[in-house]
């Protein structure tokens, strides 16, 4: 029995001393610019590991070098509430969870073995949370983890900065990150001067990039941005 409260102790120290690194890496982030983020790492490791290089296409961009409109497309698409809420919108994730269970009752219904597409109800910290820090795998215990790391991003760091750090972090394609690099790939200008529709037809790629990266004359694509292109001027930035 001692020994099972020892290894106890040591887990929940462990557990603790994680917290404190994940604690010290995003106060850093108040002033020094992450690297790399979790995810990045993972996907260079998938392609080097695939296909031996990754054409890497990412350049750090303050805040005020990126184009409003794409701050105010990737709020209007992702994440309506994102300056007014703590880091987690109780209600969308509440409608996720009952539109997620809805789905699983239908596909018993329709005795299918294919799961269900989850839908999602993420804000922009926790998104951010996980690509910074964590896998993709779908734990309780991941979740917990994100819910922490969200906790803690909007704690140190300001909304400004969260959503800086997250436009020069995202993923825009096979080995495309951040708002400048998608700008000039996608449109061969800076982030800074991309439209309102420009931003939209970013936006709408955010979910699935490497899938709408081959199909650039998507109708899909182009009726959904402009479908957000519409929306911006109710998007209100931090």
């Amino acid at each position: 029995m001692r020994a099972f409260w020892r290894w106890t102790g040591l887990c929940v120290l462990a557990l603790l001393c994680l917290q404190l690194y994940f604690v010290g890496r995003i106060a850093l982030m108040t002033a020094v610019a992450p690297q790399s983020t979790a995810f990045q790492r993972s996907e260079a490791w998938r392609v080097a590991h695939d296909k031996g290089a990754l054409p890497w296409r990412q350049q750090w961009v303050d805040y005020g070098q990126i184009s409003d409109n794409l701050k105010r497309a990737v709020i209007a698409s992702e994440d309506d509430g994102f300056s007014s809420h703590d880091g987690v919108d109780w209600g969308a994730l509440e409608k996720a969870w009952s539109k997620n269970a809805k789905a699983e009752q239908r596909a018993e219904l329709r005795g299918t073995t294919k799961p269900p597409k989850v839908v999602g109800g993420s804000t922009i910290t926790q998104q951010l949370a996980k690509n910074l820090f964590l896998s993709g795998e779908r734990t309780l215990f991941r979740k917990g983890q994100e819910f922490v790391l969200t906790m803690a991003l909007e704690t140190l760091l300001s909304k400004r900065r969260i959503l800086e750090i997250y436009l020069n972090s995202v993923e825009w394609g096979e080995g495309v990150f951040g708002a400048e690099a998608a700008a000039q790939h996608y449109f061969r200008k800076p982030a800074s001067k991309l439209s309102a529709y420009e931003a939209a037809r970013l936006v709408v790629m955010l979910p699935r990039p490497k899938y709408f990266e081959k199909l650039p004359n998507s109708a899909y694509l182009s009726g959904r941005a402009g479908v957000i292109a519409g929306r911006l001027a109710d998007a209100r930035l931090p």
